[in-house]
C-alpha cells in the first residue's frame, strides 16, 4: 500500500507546484518600498519604484522611473533594447550622435538594442516613465559615464 500512495503524494506534490507557477500574481502596489537610483548611474534626484522581473523563462523586468528637474540616467545601452512610456512630466531621450528628444506623456519610445543613450528629465520639469526591459545573458543594462552638462543641455 505504501508503495502506491509514495507515488501519488509526489504527483500531487508537482502538480500542486506547477499550478502555484502557472496561476497570476499580483503584486500590491505598496509592498516594495521605493529606490533612490544609485550616483554611479543617474545625475540628480531619481526614484525607482515597483520594479518587477519575470520568472523564467520570461526574459522581461522593469518598473517605474521618476526624474526630478535636471536629473537623468548615465550614457548607457541595453542588449535587447527597451522600451520607455512616458506618463507624466517632459523628459528628453538622446542616441549618441543624434540631437536629444523631448518625450511628454503618452509618448512611447523604442531604443534598439546596444544603442548608447540617456534619458530625463528636462531642466525645468520632472518626469516619470515606466522602463521595460529583456535581460540576456541575466543582463539588461551596461552602464558607461555620466552625461555632461553640455550633452545634457544639448550643445
Amino acid at each position: 500500500m505504501n508503495r502506491l500512495i509514495a507515488p501519488l503524494v509526489a504527483f500531487s506534490l508537482m502538480t500542486a507546484k506547477s499550478q502555484a507557477a502557472s496561476e497570476i500574481r499580483i503584486t500590491p502596489n505598496d509592498s516594495q518600498p521605493s529606490i533612490r537610483g544609485a550616483a554611479e548611474t543617474f545625475t540628480g534626484t531619481v526614484r525607482v519604484d515597483g520594479l518587477f522581473k519575470g520568472e523564467l523563462p520570461a526574459r522581461i523586468g522593469g518598473g517605474t522611473v521618476t526624474f526630478e528637474p535636471g536629473a537623468r540616467t548615465a550614457w548607457h545601452t541595453h542588449p535587447l533594447g527597451q522600451t520607455l512610456i512616458v506618463t507624466a512630466g517632459v523628459g528628453y531621450v538622446q542616441q549618441e550622435g543624434s540631437p536629444r528628444q523631448e518625450i511628454r506623456p503618452g509618448d512611447i519610445v523604442w531604443i534598439p538594442p546596444n544603442t548608447r543613450h540617456w534619458h530625463g528629465a528636462t531642466a525645468s520639469n520632472g518626469m516619470t516613465h515606466i522602463a521595460i526591459a529583456e535581460a540576456e545573458d541575466g543582463k539588461t543594462v551596461t552602464w558607461a559615464e555620466q552625461v555632461s552638462e553640455a550633452q545634457y543641455s544639448g550643445k
